[in-house]
């Protein structure tokens, strides 16, 4: 099967949960919050830092209808973060998600450096009232040993406890490598720390031959936060929401098959060399109308 096909393949798949009618199915108790991330504002700026344009990346998401913004965890490293971003929520009635940390933490070298960066950065979310840590634990660029993973999953376990006394909901966010050959990292994951909940990216699902649908009907009890990201038959990234090949609609309906209740964020991405056709304030405008038009919030 060549790369079309199987996008093709994997495309169908999703709408598969257009099955079900979406007026039939009982509608989830707690409404979504619905976020923006920063990688598309972060992904050129050195140390992917937004920090110093944070008053334009409140503004865009302001302009373009968000009610929450996810950073990424540098913008929250600077001494006068949570004075100039608490500034910037009461102006712009943009709320904090919360915060997305990647870190290697399968490294035992590192536990101690991981384990301190993550409570820092769980504190300020806190100060802010924000309520996601999205964690990505570290792409070691082969296959974790069992040793390695026994230390990611005592690493992941104090961070989990540092976000409990704060009262910061942490869920396991994937890229390609967590969910790569069979789902062998995440699964690892999940033998030994079987309580995580999982914020996944449906894109970076998609990427690494996943099946969207089966996915978050295997681990919907889990699911407690989403990143949501479009791409064209290429797989190359989209520069809004409903200019590639994602179902939104079937997504919709699935989740709310599944009663769904945690929240959305849209992770807007470029391809490397991209030289978007418009301001990233109107392709996220356009992107929420797409999840408007979907979800219904």
């Amino acid at each position: 099967m060549d790369r079309r096909q199987f996008l093709g393949t994997a495309a169908g798949s999703l709408a598969l949960a257009q099955h079900a009618s979406f007026a039939d199915v009982p509608a989830p108790t707690r409404k979504p919050v619905l976020g923006a991330h920063v990688w598309v504002f972060s992904s050129e700026l050195p140390n992917y830092d937004c920090f110093p344009v944070i008053d334009q990346v409140f503004a865009d998401i302001s302009y373009a209808g968000f009610e929450a913004v996810e950073l990424m965890h540098v913008a929250l490293e600077h001494p006068d973060s949570v004075a100039k971003i608490g500034d910037l929520i009461g102006r712009t009635g943009v709320s904090l998600m919360g915060a997305s940390l990647g870190q290697p933490m399968w490294d035992k070298s590192k536990q101690a450096e991981n384990v301190d960066k993550a409570g820092r950065v769980i504190e300020r979310i806190a100060q802010l009232k924000g309520r996601v840590l999205g964690l990505s634990l570290g792409d070691a660029r082969r296959k974790k040993t069992p040793d390695e993973f026994d230390v990611q999953a005592d690493t992941l376990q104090k961070i989990q406890a540092i976000c409990a006394q704060y009262k910061v909901v942490p869920n396991l966010h994937n890229h390609t490598y967590e969910v790569a050959d069979g789902l062998f990292d995440l699964q690892n994951t999940l033998q030994r720390v079987p309580d995580s909940k999982l914020g996944p990216d449906l894109d970076w699902l998609f990427q690494a031959k996943v099946d969207v649908p089966t996915f978050l009907k295997t681990y919907a009890d889990k699911l407690v936060y989403m990143h949501l990201r479009d791409h064209r038959w290429t797989g190359v990234w989209s520069e809004a929401l409903g200019e590639g090949i994602m179902d939104w609609g079937g997504i919709a309906r699935q989740l709310k098959q599944l009663g769904y209740a945690g929240d959305l964020t849209v992770e807007l991405a470029f391809p490397a060399g991209f030289k978007p056709t418009r301001p990233i304030r109107e392709s996220l405008k356009m992107s929420r109308a797409v999840i408007k038009k979907n979800f219904g919030i």
